[in-house]
């Protein structure tokens, strides 16, 4: 007999740590990333994206704030319309630091026979630029370039006017009075951004030759900007808050917009901030679509897998650490993807850092972001633990025997509630990231609410077109009957084709439907009762003879004159306008300066929606009509009190009513109209319009140009086709970059795709196998599959362009505000494409397993 064998004195310890699974999962890394090809290029896609747009943005963002006063010319701007400053604001201003001082207005440049060109006038002083250079060619100093010689002042202009005009170096044009010698072309300013999006191409000029020109009359439309260098030993951010604070105390009804180095340019700071949150989000979508693409990986990693769990849970180890070391495994794979991304996107913006430059008139300085890689890699683990921990999870409570028949008998049981509550959590995280890094939390919760929607409509519509096939009645032929049953059986690929076809239609579509509303938008038919013209400065004096110049030159046309003026709102019931909290579409109203006017009787093109309109001999309190939707957007009503300062002055107006604005019709109308007695003898401007003849026998447009700069020097004429020529090419460039964004996600959809098929191909094999061991020819085999292929991706591509075109239309009529186009076009092919992709991928992989011999592999089922 045998002595009992005794347990030994110190039994070795059963605790499994996270060590241990990670050296277990690093062993069974060594063997390499074989069918891991898709999981890591669908992560390192989604990551590289994010990463590169944010790492861009980074760029631009300190390569704003770097050259901040450069943009800005100094230290800080003070801004005033219509004015220059008093000798006691410039006082003020000439006591804190250096001044200069530049003032922007549009004219129009008339060159004789050969034509008139709208121009950006900028009329600069001697100590323009203060911070950086000009750069024109050919280069010459830039105060002999403006000198003034004889009765004739020098300029420089962008290369867009001399080739508009014929012109070349030397030429003379007219501006108002002034007879102007182009010297050279202007090339680069540094402070170009700072002006914003001009209509016409810039003309620099000297401020002499600007009063020269006669344009400057009461209440022209011209913006004078003071920019003030702080001394050497005053420099500090604090002692520029002082300055900022000081002028806001002494100096409160100058009426200034005051921008400091900064925020130099801070409406490109905004559009970029936006921007750059819309491509973060289209670089989640192909981060989302990938994981599917994770999902599908990881269901072909458990089924290459079951021998070694079955071994492992064999030998003694739990379900738990199991699930825990290829958990560990998975996710050290996630995280080759994710470095291979964040490499990717962080080199992004040094390679593509010319073709930005040359795109966009900013400084643009490459750097590495810390932080920002680190919420691209956050976004990309967060991902593929979302999709990676149920699949892994189903493998917990399954015995040995049932890993080893699941060939045949594959498990669809719910994973534990941990799993659930740790794919909840890493869920939570996501959104969570989304949400706290968005730019603007309202969009971020809207993209979330769709995306989860979305993922929830597409599982429904496989789980229903799932449940139909099963009931549908079996057809006569095998081909048909096979793919109905294939399409519905244990295992199918129906789930997951859905979801990537239908995501990557979905995108695809809803881009589709935007495209055509924006380029309807800008480039279709304008209302019939759109104006040809507008023109800015027409001198109250000239009023009467300017109408009778437009009724000769254009018979039987429409035309509309209103005065106009430039206001800024200071503040709302006390409440000063930088401290109101505006909706996002409403806080350009209370950004900067606006148009404003008084009328008697409610404007064409408006109608009230609140209030009651003013009586036209009304002689009381100053009244004010305000947009209705910008109104809810400041939080504006009836009987609020609204400061303005307009001219140096501040007045305060009464809220009486709110109108309902149609601003696509392209006639006059302002956010704000005043009552007439509140701007009783004050100096201003008039705005027109004219249509063109019914008849068509006006003047051509470029014969009423010209003839307008010889008889109206002063008045400045856009013409709203160039207008809108160049709002589009502006949006083309965006479209341009939305598009490319947008085609990786795409991309991560054919991936998902090919993963997919990919993972089912060891089921399709048995399929094969068996069906030609029974005398099944190639031909069967392949058109059973493409039936089932082309059905799968038919319902699919449908649910996609049907979503699609109900995001579409959301952001199209919700965000955009414009006319909703239902141009199926572009969705259609997109479908079709699809389906088509689909049949083709599916039958390619079929095809490989077509070729191989039946025999060696049956051995090994």
């Amino acid at each position: 007999m045998h002595a009992p064998v005794k347990p030994p004195a110190n039994p070795p310890s059963r605790s499994f740590g996270i060590g241990l699974a990670f050296r277990l999962a690093i062993r069974d890394l060594r063997g390499g990333l074989s069918g891991f090809g898709v999981f890591i290029a669908c992560l390192a896609l989604g990551v590289m994206t994010i990463a590169a747009v944010a790492s861009a943005s980074r760029g631009l963002t300190e390569g704003l704030a770097r050259e901040g006063r450069r943009i800005l010319g100094g230290d800080t701007a003070f801004s005033l319309i219509h004015r220059e400053a008093t000798p006691q604001e410039l006082a003020f201003l000439t006591a804190r630091g250096t001044v200069s001082s530049i003032a922007g207005m549009r004219g129009m440049a008339n060159a004789g026979d050969k034509g008139a060109a709208l121009v950006e006038i900028k009329a600069v002083d001697s100590a323009y630029p203060g911070i950086g250079s000009v750069e024109t060619d050919p280069q010459q100093p830039l105060p002999g370039l403006l000198e003034q010689r004889g009765d004739i002042f020098g300029a420089t202009a962008d290369p867009v006017l001399f080739g508009r005009l014929d012109l070349k170096p030397g030429d003379t044009i007219r501006l108002g009075d002034a007879t102007l010698q182009l010297r050279a072309h202007l090339v680069s300013e540094p402070d170009k951004i700072a002006a914003g999006v001009g209509f016409g191409p810039r003309l620099l000029i000297s401020q002499e030759a600007l009063r020269a020109t006669g344009l400057l009359q009461p209440g022209s439309l011209i913006r004078w900007t003071y920019r003030v260098q702080l001394p050497q030993t005053a420099t500090t951010d604090a002692d520029l808050d002082r300055l900022i604070a000081d002028a806001g105390r002494e100096q409160r009804d100058a009426g200034w917009e005051i921008r400091s180095r900064a925020n130099a340019a801070p409406s490109f700071q905004r559009n970029l901030e936006r921007f750059t949150q819309f491509l973060t989000l289209v670089g989640l979508t192909a981060l989302l679509v990938g994981g599917v693409g994770v999902a599908n990986a990881v269901r072909r990693f458990v089924e290459a897998k079951k021998l070694d769990f079955a071994t492992m849970k064999a030998v003694g180890a739990s379900g738990g650490r199991v699930v825990a070391i290829h958990l560990t495994e998975v996710m050290l794979v996630a995280a080759v993807g994710t470095t291979i991304g964040l490499i990717l996107g962080a080199a992004a913006p040094f390679g593509l850092g010319a073709v930005v430059q040359s795109i966009l008139p900013v400084p643009f300085e490459p750097t590495l972001a810390p932080g920002e890689l680190a919420v691209a890699a956050l976004y990309g683990l967060l991902t593929a633990l979302v999709f990676a921990i149920i699949p892994l999870g189903r493998a917990h409570d399954i015995p040995v025997s049932a890993l080893f028949r699941d060939q045949v008998e594959p498990n669809s049981r719910r994973p534990r509630w941990i799993y659930l509550a740790l794919c909840g959590a890493a869920l939570a995280g996501l959104v969570g990231v989304a949400f706290a890094f968005a730019y603007d939390r309202r969009i971020a919760l809207i993209y979330i609410g769709v995306m989860f929607g979305v993922f929830l409509l597409l599982r429904a519509v496989s789980t229903g077109l799932m449940a139909l096939a099963r009931r549908l009645p079996r057809p006569n032929r095998p081909s048909l009957r096979m793919a109905l049953a294939n399409s519905h059986r244990p295992g199918a690929l129906t789930p997951s084709l859905v979801l990537s076809l239908g995501l990557g239609v979905a995108l695809l579509s809803a881009l589709s439907f935007i495209d055509a509303s924006l380029t309807r938008q800008l480039t279709g038919a304008l209302p019939d009762k759109a104006p040809s013209f507008f023109f800015l400065d027409v001198p109250s004096r000239d009023a009467d003879r300017f109408d009778a110049f437009l009724a000769e030159q254009r018979p039987g046309a429409k035309l509309e004159r209103v005065p106009m003026m430039r206001g800024r709102i200071l503040s709302v019931n006390e409440t000063r306008a930088e401290d109101i909290k505006a909706s996002e579409q409403s806080a350009w109203v209370l950004d900067g300066d606006r148009g404003i006017t008084y009328a008697a009787a409610l404007p064409e093109g408006s109608r009230l929606a609140a209030g009651e309109w003013w009586p036209a001999d009304y002689r009381g309190e100053p009244l004010v009509s305000f947009d209705a939707q910008n109104a809810a957007g400041i939080g504006l009503k009836i009987g609020d009190r609204l400061t303005v300062n307009v001219l140096g002055r501040s007045i305060t107006a009464r809220v009486a009513n709110l109108r309902t604005v149609d601003w696509r019709s392209f006639g006059i109308n302002f956010v704000m109209v005043f009552s007439p007695n509140t701007f009783a003898g004050a100096p201003h401007t008039n705005l027109a319009t004219v249509s063109t003849s019914p008849d068509g026998k006006g003047v051509t447009d470029a014969a009423l140009m010209r003839r307008l700069a010889l008889d109206f020097p002063a008045v400045t004429a856009v013409r709203v086709k160039d207008a809108l020529e160049a709002v589009n090419t502006i949006v083309a460039q965006l479209a341009m970059a939305i598009r490319g964004a947008s085609g990786l996600a795409i991309a991560a959809s054919l991936l998902v795709l090919g993963g997919a098929l990919a993972a089912g191909q060891r089921a399709r094999l048995y399929d094969a196998m068996i069906l030609k061991t029974l005398g099944a020819t190639r031909r069967f085999i392949l058109s059973s599959y493409a039936l089932e292929y082309a059905a799968i991706g038919l319902v699919a591509a449908l649910f996609g362009v049907v979503a699609g075109s109900a995001a579409g239309w959301g952001i199209v009529t919700q965000v955009m505000r414009i006319d909703f186009v239902s141009d199926p076009t572009g969705a259609l092919l997109a479908a079709t494409a699809a389906v088509g992709v689909t049949v083709l991928f599916g039958l390619v992989g079929t095809i490989k397993i077509l070729a191989k011999a039946p025999a060696s592999h049956l051995r090994n089922l």
